[in-house]
């Protein structure tokens, strides 16, 4: 079987390499081997535009390449590696504007939907405006693909215009669509910023009301507490601490008990008597001088 996979030339060892990686991704669900075999098929084939092949053999070759890298593409995403999307498919093309309508696309919509439409800014305006690309049929989709899915949620609606009016293959039609989706999305954001920067100055103007009001409650709450501790502890200081908490454990199982319960009425009772010496050992009575007749 080796010097048979030897033997077989670039395009034909990528096709092969092509079908292992669709069953590994598709069947096996073994995303990491699959990538394996798309890098092994890229690799084989070279950079874009560098093959050995001519004629109908060149074109397919394209197309195994094409295929290989939205294989991987999907490995990648599938193993949450997208960040790594876009380097790993321009290491395997020369620039930007050589990537496969189809990849690019694929790089669109990913980027897109993990939120970071910004990566493929400079990505998507290097290959829009290659001469070559223009000639596509797939040149109109991608281009309002990039414009919903990149410019406009970056909020670059007046490179988004410049582009829609300077595009030759966008008839008259497409382009008055576009540009009313242009004016449309870009009175919506005014309306987010507007509404956003309210609800900041509101947030502030309530901020600012609450933090002028604070010192004076607090200082205000800060005296009573201040004078309501000096009262207590003046008056508890003349207290002895052990006969005090003796009482306080008393009166917390007075009223803890049931009162209503014939059997705790013998221990209520005894209890009684014990607040009451307890009482009288707290606070002792006043002693008076005996009254002379």
């Amino acid at each position: 079987a080796v010097p048979l996979v030897a033997a077989m030339s670039a395009p034909a060892r990528a096709a092969s390499l092509l079908e292992e990686a669709t069953d590994l991704l598709v069947l096996h669900r073994d995303f990491a081997a699959a990538l394996e075999r798309c890098e092994a098929g890229c690799g084989s084939l070279g950079p874009a535009g560098a093959e050995a092949e001519a004629g109908a053999e060149a074109g397919s070759s394209a197309e195994v390449k094409c295929s290989l890298c939205v294989v991987g593409i999907q490995a990648l995403a599938e193993l949450n590696r997208w960040r790594e999307v876009l380097p790993w498919v321009l290491q395997h093309y020369r620039a930007p504007e050589h990537l496969p309508a189809k990849v690019l696309e694929l790089c669109i919509l990913l980027y897109s939907r993990v939120k970071e439409p910004q990566v493929m800014l400079e990505v998507g305006s290097s290959w829009l405006r290659d001469v070559t690309n223009k000639s596509l049929p797939e040149y109109g989709s991608l281009l309002e693909l990039y414009l919903l899915r990149v410019l406009l949620p970056l909020g670059q609606f007046e490179g988004a215009e410049e582009l829609v009016r300077g595009c030759e293959v966008l008839d008259s039609a497409q382009q008055l669509a576009l540009l009313r989706t242009i004016c449309e999305s870009q009175c919506q954001w005014t309306q987010r910023e507007e509404t956003h920067c309210a609800a900041e100055e509101q947030q502030g103007t309530t901020r600012e009301t609450v933090l002028g009001a604070l010192p004076q409650k607090l200082l205000t709450m800060l005296t009573l507490l201040r004078r309501a501790l000096r009262s207590i502890s003046s008056h508890f200081y003349l207290i002895p601490y052990k006969k005090m908490l003796l009482a306080a454990f008393m009166l917390y199982l007075v009223v803890r008990l049931d009162p209503a319960s014939p059997t705790s009425l013998p221990f209520l009772y005894r209890l009684v008597q014990l607040f009451r010496q307890a009482w009288a050992a707290v606070f002792p009575p006043i002693r008076r001088p005996p009254v002379q007749d």
